[in-house]
């Protein structure tokens, strides 16, 4: 295993990464308003001169992984091919929906539609056509395109760590561009960009949490709370203890936990907002809004409103677009340590469809229902305060609505909650990046990023607020959307080798009947219809397997290869290694596996076996199980599957000269894959 993956913290990652914060913070914190100037500066100089490839940027990512989705490609598993999902699928969306931006829909919910409403860039204001608009905008903003960020960093490095080895970290995209160059300067580079880009976007985030919070504490204890940067520092202090509490309980006990309590609030609160509001209203204009969304989504994607001069586009779609690129080495990082085992489509469909249905009818929901009260109902000092104060949005909104102060108490609770969860799956991020991809770091650098991320967000408040924050995210995205733009290349190439692999591997894998003994089929039936038992399963890979691959390896041996067989009692595996020079390294194994006793057995049939499990010997090859069995075969059908499968195995590396197998490493109850990989040269 290498020095890198041994390390627990990767000091040319972490060192530069925490002198940089060190300095931010330190240095705004002196002069907070020569630094607001400075922010001010560099974002208008960002926005102006960079616009452009945001956006574009962007159209390629998204365009990247619905194709991808759609390919041969998409039942490509993110894991060996045995590999199955970690969560459940609604622990899934629920972890990677609180990390992806929750917060945001708290905060933009209301605010966005309304002051689209009141200021539209191309309509009148608050018209009909402006009302349209105003949600057209909000869903092009936190649609498809968001998750396409997200998606494409997450699929990115899910499918290099799980299925080839490599550490789960931002490097580890650009392996079949540079090659091992990744653990060099370069990818130490990368991964540094990677940590401020996540600490930028996650502060922004947490800025904007923080305000809301203060508004909405403001808004039920006006006397006892008002809004102010000094409260606002202090429940950044209060949460980011919370949030320390919660990375240190991990990610089961600790995120997932917080992310399924955030899902229930946060929907229960749709929920409500969606029965006692416009209700008929709300389910027309959210068929009406995705309609006009989708069919205007291409003409949006490229617009940057070039004949106009006007602040519009940066203040908003650049904005939000450049905070999610920022954010995205978290989120896509976050998202991947929970993807394990689906497939390549399964991931696109459930990160790109799912949160972007929610996210519709969230602003359907919110936004409708606020711009339902201005038109119809006559609220249209609701304008008023969102164009004041952004962060009272909402809880403007729910002064309308039956039970104001129970209701506006549980979307305090419900903010703070996003908040803690955004703060300690972005620290675990953080920390897994300075540490290599590792996740097993000690608890001291978990705390160490938690802390460093709360001050940064507060520092960045005192030194001009919103915008501070938006020049942090922006300016931080602008290296990092290169860098994703490289590991699109990169995972295009990886692809098209495995779909070499999968055309010189990927045939029949029965065995041919001429290799078994003329009474074999007698012997196939009784298998199936009574099933061997644990220990006749483990006697026939010891007697059985573990000779024919001895038999196998001494003629290799004969012909200059170099041979290893061996028996794994902890695993229940016999393991045939060849390999010749550094270029070939070729895998077969036969490993009990345990099964539920089929469906097809009825219960009088399953009570005869005696048995609670059904046991097979199954072939197993670098890129996962064949999901086929050997119990019942002689020794002669073995032999001749392992060379078949050998023949395969060189056949792919003659159509794909560049390429070696994956090496893999040893776990008590699987096989995991480390440094090294399919594409290594």
């Amino acid at each position: 295993m290498s020095k890198l993956s041994r390390s627990t913290i990767l000091l040319p990652v972490f060192v530069p990464a925490a002198i940089i914060m060190l300095l931010l913070v330190i240095g705004t914190a002196i002069n907070p308003e020569a630094a607001g100037e400075l922010f001010s500066t560099v974002l208008n100089f960002t926005t102006d001169t960079f616009g452009w490839f945001y956006m574009l940027a962007v159209a390629i990512f998204l365009m990247f992984i619905i194709v991808l989705a759609f390919s041969p490609y998409g039942s490509i598993k993110l894991g060996p091919d045995h590999a199955e999902a970690e969560y459940k699928f609604l622990e899934w969306f629920a972890m990677l929906f609180s990390a992806g931006y929750g917060i945001a829909l708290l905060f933009f919910g209301v605010a966005e539609p309304v002051l689209h409403f009141a200021s539209p860039p191309l309509s009148d204001p608050q018209t009909i056509a402006a009302a349209k608009e105003a949600m057209q905008i909000a869903y092009f903003h936190w649609g498809f395109h968001i998750w396409a960020i997200y998606g494409v960093v997450g699929l990115s490095l899910a499918y290099f760590s799980f299925r080839h080895g490599l550490p789960l970290s931002i490097r580890s995209t650009l392996y079949p561009i540079i090659g091992d160059k990744i653990y060099g300067p370069i990818g130490h580079t990368v991964d540094v960009f990677a940590i401020l880009g996540t600490m930028f976007g996650l502060a922004t985030s947490l800025g904007l949490s923080v305000s809301q919070i203060n508004a909405g504490l403001n808004y039920l204890l006006p006397d006892m709370i008002p809004v102010s940067t000094t409260v606002q520092v202090i429940i950044i202090a209060l949460v980011t203890a919370a949030a320390l509490v919660s990375v240190l309980a991990g990610m089961d006990k600790g995120v997932k936990r917080l992310s399924i309590l955030n899902m229930l609030l946060a929907t229960a609160l749709m929920l409500f907002v969606f029965i006692v509001g416009p209700t008929i209203f709300i389910l027309n204009a959210f068929m009406e809004n995705t309609g006009g969304y989708l069919g205007n989504i291409v003409e949006r994607t490229f617009s940057l409103q070039a004949y106009q001069l006007s602040d519009w586009i940066s203040n908003w779609t650049l904005f939000i677009f450049a905070w999610t690129i920022a954010w995205s080495p978290f989120v896509g990082l976050f998202i991947a340590k929970i993807s394990r085992g689906r497939t390549i489509r399964e991931f696109v469909v459930g990160v790109m469809l799912v949160p972007t249905i929610f996210t519709f009818f969230w602003f359907a929901v919110f936004g409708d229902t606020a711009l339902h009260m201005i038109m119809y109902d006559g609220y249209t000092s609701l304008i008023s305060d969102v164009q004041n104060n952004q962060a009272i949005a909402l809880f403007k909104l729910l002064e309308n609505l039956p039970f104001t102060e129970f209701v506006s108490s549980l979307t305090v609770l419900l903010i703070i909650t996003f908040f803690v969860t955004s703060s300690d799956s972005g620290s675990l991020v953080i920390d897994s990046l300075a540490a290599g991809g590792r996740s097993d770091t000690p608890w001291w650098q978990r705390s160490f990023w938690v802390i460093t991320e709360g001050a940064v967000a507060a520092v960045l408040l005192l030194a001009g607020g919103l915008t501070a924050l938006q020049t942090a995210a922006v300016v931080s995205a602008l290296p990092f959307a290169i860098i994703i733009l490289i590991s699109i290349f990169g995972m295009w190439k990886a692809l098209r080798i495995e779909g070499h692999r999968n055309q010189s591997l990927g045939n029949d894998n029965r065995l041919p009947p001429h290799l078994l003994k003329p009474s074999a089929w007698r012997d196939r039936i009784d298998y199936i219809t009574e099933q061997p038992t644990r220990d006749k399963v483990l006697s026939y890979i010891q007697e059985v397997i573990m000779p024919s691959m001895i038999e196998v390896s001494a003629k290799f041996v004969e012909t200059g290869w170099t041979t290893d067989v061996n028996y794994d009692a902890a695993n229940n595996r016999a393991v045939l290694e060849l390999q010749r020079g550094e270029d070939i390294e070729f895998w077969y194994e036969v490993r009990l596996s345990e099964h539920d006793i089929p469906d097809y057995y009825t219960e009088d049939m399953a009570n005869d076996l005696s048995q609670e499990h059904h046991h097979r010997a199954e072939v197993y090859l670098r890129r996962g199980g064949q999901t086929y069995d050997l119990y019942g075969y002689e020794s002669e059908a073995v032999i001749n599957d392992i060379i078949d499968q050998f023949e395969k195995y060189l056949h792919f590396l003659n159509v794909s000269p560049d390429s070696l197998p994956w090496r893999m490493q040893e776990h008590d109850d699987d096989i995991t894959l480390e440094q090294g990989s399919v594409f290594d040269k």
